[in-house]
């Protein structure tokens, strides 16, 4: 375990003990994606390979608004590493673990009324609609055990266990690949086949994620009924995730938003900006690995009181969120064009999107303090003025995109970069002023 030095001194190893596992994790999920879009493809059915894709996007974003569990577990746990309250660990573990399955179990109760208004929202046609409700009505099950698994994973990561939590991503991630590749092309469970296998990979990850955790809590995973129920730490818990839940309806809003306006573009700047939209997930596996260890070094520093410790990590994180940022926006400018065309056969597509290649090259730059910063607010757990600013860049993205809107594509594209740096500079402007509340001048 990485603990904080008696210098109060954070260094770059501390930080990328977190992020790099981080990092990797991300990398390997769209693995998961491509091979389910290649075993579902190889079936010779359109209609199926567009529900696939379609009901993985509204899992995507269902399972993203309960982020809140991860996020909320690690600042708790790494606040409760830094102030040395280890018995609260269990406790931490155990209260996510409940709200993950009240949750879960209401989206199983839900299933009928979400299918109806989310796949109808999305406009599919007869085929894809009907190929994604079989999809839906199947790894609709899994929603208990992957969010689950985000406590966990929240839990291991908030104490610097990143390489445990990277090992448990891994294997979710393996187990669903040859579980997609095994039913879908050997059985032939068809597009049921692909949800089964996600609903057997969570399964198997939240198992051995708890195996993890009892290793880690000596075997002893109980804990006092008095210190679970806990009224005040119950309500803080509930205040910190539902001000975390209304900030990342948010960011989902101004994602579906841009998505949408794409798709009344037209097919070929719909498929465009879908290719354009594997680069910017790039660029955020990088920052968003780096914003794992924000949440866990700031968390840790908070807990301790410990003021300097908490200003280094900030300062590293974003010093290294800018080299990485700049790392990224010059291999899309030297690759970029070469990465369109391995991505698409299509020349006018091709063409379209090397027009907005540009605003891409842009946005990791434009990245670096919306993810450096959300990391470190939600390590203190500043929750609330995360959530209001939020909402306030959501309103910014929307008025920019309103201004701009007579400039077509490009116009949406631009208030995308507005709304990644409303993000980040109303965090970075607001930071010094919930640094002297939360530790004094």
């Amino acid at each position: 375990m990485h603990s904080l030095n008696p210098a109060s001194r954070v260094t770059t190893r501390q930080v990328f003990a977190i992020a790099g596992p981080a990092m990797v994790a991300n990398l390997t999920t769209p693995l998961i994606g491509i091979v389910s879009t290649t075993a579902i493809g190889r079936l010779g059915d359109a209609t199926l390979l567009g529900g696939v894709a379609m009901a993985s996007v509204l899992f995507d974003c269902m399972f993203w608004l309960f982020g809140f569990l991860r996020m909320g577990t690690v600042a708790f746990t790494a606040q409760s590493l830094g102030a040395g309250e280890t018995s609260e660990l269990r406790a931490i573990l155990l209260r996510g673990l409940m709200a993950a399955a009240l949750v879960g179990a209401a989206l199983i109760a839900l299933q009928m009324p979400l299918a109806a208004v989310l796949l109808g929202a999305m406009g599919g046609s007869e085929g894809v609609t009907r190929a994604a409700k079989t999809y839906f009505t199947v790894r609709i099950w899994s929603a208990p055990l992957a969010l689950g698994n985000y406590v966990v994973l929240g839990w291991l990561i908030g104490q610097a266990r990143a390489k445990m939590a990277l090992g448990m991503q891994i294997a979710i991630n393996l187990i669903n690949v040859a579980g997609t590749v095994v039913l879908v092309l050997a059985l032939d469970f068809g597009i049921a086949g692909a949800a089964i296998a996600a609903l057997i990979a969570e399964a198997a990850g939240l198992m051995l994620g708890l195996v993890i955790a009892r290793h880690l809590s000596k075997g002893q995973f109980a804990t006092s009924r008095a210190l679970l129920f806990d009224q005040a730490k119950l309500m803080r818990m509930l205040s910190v995730n539902r001000d975390i839940m209304i900030r990342t309806a948010s960011l989902i809003a101004a994602f579906l938003f841009f998505t949408a306006q794409g798709a009344r573009a037209g097919d070929t700047t719909l498929a465009a900006n879908a290719v354009l939209n594997n680069f910017l997930l790039f660029g955020a596996f990088f920052l968003d690995g780096l914003a794992n260890a924000a949440e866990q070094l700031c968390g840790r520093a908070y807990g301790a009181r410990d003021k300097a410790a908490f200003a280094g990590a900030v300062k590293l994180v974003v010093m290294w969120g800018f080299g990485f940022a700049l790392a990224v926006a010059a291999c899309f400018l030297l690759f970029g064009p070469w990465l369109i065309d391995t991505m698409t056969a299509s020349t006018d597509v091709r063409r379209i999107a090397r027009d907005y290649l540009p605003f891409v090259i842009f946005a990791p730059l434009l990245g670096v303090f919306a993810f450096a910063f959300d990391g470190v607010y939600i390590g203190a757990t500043w929750a609330r003025d995360m959530r209001n600013l939020m909402v306030a860049s959501l309103a910014i993205f929307l008025t920019a995109w309103f201004a701009l809107r007579s400039f077509g594509n490009a116009g949406l594209w631009g208030a995308l970069l507005v709304h990644y740096a409303a993000r980040g500079g109303l965090e970075a402007l607001r930071y010094p002023a919930l640094l002297r509340k939360s530790f004094g001048s």
